[in-house]
C-alpha cells in the first residue's frame, strides 16, 4: 500500500508494504484505515449538514412571520436616527 505525504512543499511516497518491522507495518496500516474512515465520515456529515441547510431554507421560504432583523439592521437604523435627531 503507497501512501502519500504532503508536507509544505515537498511529497513523499511511501510503501507500507515495505516496512520491515511487522508491530510498525500493522501500525501504519491501522492507521491508514482510520484516516480513511474519518474522511468517509467528515465526507457524510458534510452531506447531511449542506442537506438540512438546505431543507431548512425550504421550509424558511414563505414564513414572513419568521423573519426578525439581524443586529447590523438594527444598529444602522439606530444611527441614522441618531444622526438625524
Amino acid at each position: 500500500m503507497i501512501i502519500t505525504i504532503n508536507n509544505d512543499e515537498t511529497t513523499t511516497n511511501y510503501d507500507v508494504n515495505n516496512i520491515s518491522d511487522s508491530a510498525a507495518k500493522q501500525e501504519a496500516t491501522v492507521i491508514v484505515q482510520k484516516v480513511g474512515n474519518l474522511q468517509v465520515i467528515i465526507e457524510a456529515l458534510d452531506f447531511a449538514s449542506r442537506t438540512h441547510r438546505a431543507n431548512l431554507e425550504e421550509l424558511l421560504k414563505g414564513r414572513d412571520e419568521a423573519i426578525v432583523e439581524s443586529e447590523t439592521e438594527v444598529e444602522e437604523e439606530s444611527s441614522e436616527n441618531s444622526e438625524t435627531s
